[in-house]
């Protein structure tokens, strides 16, 4: 990915694996979740890009590709792909893409600059690899968060997305030294995950595409068996 163009607008996708990095372990919260998570955020970007639109299927909802070319993003594009051929239940489609995402998004992110990765050895033998903050975006992320859950702010649909998605994996409360966890943050999150996104939500088709995906991404992520 040396050689990858960046668009000067990161993806929601790699927002919310960003947010999802935990600095002080250099780990990865919800790994037995991120599938769903990431699957659901690319989804997102296609809606906010206008490449997808969302319908009611009986008790599912079918996410159809819209326009021409090629996906605005290569990170876009198997997601892009496969919708191209045919319409798709969300969930369908978080399974078929989500589980390739985390490589690829993370590559991005080192790319990006916003994180470091470092590969060694344990003892001399084992590969191992130790990844690091690398810039402040993490932290201008988190402030946006922050303003939602705590200060009550009206989030950007992006923001509210990648908290939506954050909520549903279930590592909102991993976050409390940045976020402090509560009942009222809890219960501001749970808005998030069920459409409460203000009048922008209400006001613009792309959004409102947003919202579906992202809601049916937590029901997903909620009931269906984890891994």
């Amino acid at each position: 990915m040396s050689g990858e163009h960046l668009s000067e607008q990161p993806l929601i996708v790699e927002d919310t694996l960003l947010l999802l990095f935990q600095p002080d372990s250099g780990t990865i919260a919800g790994e037995n979740i991120l599938f769903y998570v990431l699957g659901g955020a690319v989804l997102a970007d296609l809606a906010l890009a206008g490449r997808v639109e969302a319908e009611e299927h009986g008790l599912f909802t079918r996410v159809r590709a819209v326009g021409e070319g090629d996906a605005p993003d290569p990170l876009l594009e198997p997601a892009w792909t496969s919708l191209s051929k045919k319409p798709q239940d969300v969930q369908a489609v978080l399974a078929g893409v989500g589980p390739r995402l985390r490589g690829p998004v993370l590559d991005r992110l080192v790319h990006r600059g916003d994180l470091h990765r470092t590969e060694g050895k344990v003892l001399g033998l084992f590969p191992s690899t130790k990844i690091t903050l690398a810039s402040e975006r993490r932290s201008a992320l988190i402030s946006d968060v922050r303003a939602a859950l705590i200060d009550g702010e009206t989030p950007a649909p992006r923001t509210a997305a990648s908290i939506a998605l954050l909520s549903a994996s279930g590592t909102l409360p991993q976050f409390h030294a940045e976020i402090p966890w509560g009942s009222d943050v809890y219960t501001r999150a749970q808005e998030l995950e069920s459409g409460d996104w203000g009048a922008a939500a209400t006001s613009s088709a792309v959004v409102r595409t947003m919202n579906a995906v992202i809601m049916n991404t937590v029901i997903a992520a909620t009931v269906l068996p984890r891994l």
